[in-house]
């Protein structure tokens, strides 16, 4: 599984200042203030999600915490979605799917993770995990999330860096999935945002975005796109 694309060629930067005509103002502006808050020093996985409002809901929490990626293992499961809960999140965000037939997707997906510099956490809440609150964020964290059924496979739990889980004070020992999520996502990200100035986004990741998103807001991009590209060769 390659890494996300993190340099442009010069047709690329080109590319970004003739669909910056099409873009007003106020929308370039707004663009560029969603990127300064993104972040790839925190990453979700989700294994085995099969109830696509679940993985949906999840998908637009991250978009709405900041988080550029999201890494979705689908070994047992095909990760569907359900376009009224996303609201259009998925767009502006990068999906990394692992769904080989030949390899444990899982293994494929940590083993990219690590090559990224993460530290892996699974979510479970057994007593002998550390609390969410106590993450060091002073690394990169990925958060591994399992199947509304059984939680992570017993190869993530074995396979990750530590088991992270919620403090709970009630009967009820889980949360919904996206409930979880959204608390861990807002945890870290705050810690983040009051403890640490960089957290963000290279420069060159934030010209990648950039066009990507331009891509998305340009109408007819592709035919524009097209015959730019004619007029340079």
């Amino acid at each position: 599984m390659p890494q996300s694309k993190v340099k442009m060629t010069p047709q690329e930067r080109l590319l970004v200042q003739r669909f910056s005509q099409y873009v007003s103002d106020h929308k370039k502006e707004f663009i560029q203030k969603v990127l300064a808050q993104r972040t790839r020093h925190v990453t979700v996985v989700l294994e085995d999600i099969y109830q696509s409002q679940n993985a949906s809901a999840v998908v637009r929490t991250c978009e709405c915490m900041g988080l550029q990626d999201i890494h979705i293992i689908e070994n047992s499961a095909t990760y569907q979605v359900n376009t009224r809960v996303l609201k259009g999140s998925n767009r502006w965000m990068n999906l990394i799917r692992y769904h080989s037939k030949e390899e444990n997707n899982t293994a494929m997906c940590f083993r990219e993770l690590r090559e990224q510099g993460y530290t892996i956490y699974a979510a479970d809440p057994s007593e002998d995990g550390i609390s969410i609150h106590d993450i060091d964020v002073t690394n990169k964290v990925a958060i591994a999330f399992g199947n509304e059924l059984h939680g992570v496979s017993d190869y993530a739990l074995q396979e990750s860096d530590f088991k992270v889980k919620i403090p709970m004070f009630g009967f009820t020992e889980s949360l919904n999935i996206s409930v979880s999520v959204a608390i861990c996502l807002n945890t870290l990200i705050t810690r983040l945002r009051q403890n640490f100035e960089k957290y963000g986004l290279s420069e060159e990741e934030k010209e990648v975005l950039t066009l990507q998103w331009y891509r998305k807001v340009v109408r007819k991009s592709d035919v524009l796109e097209r015959e730019f590209l004619r007029t340079i060769q």
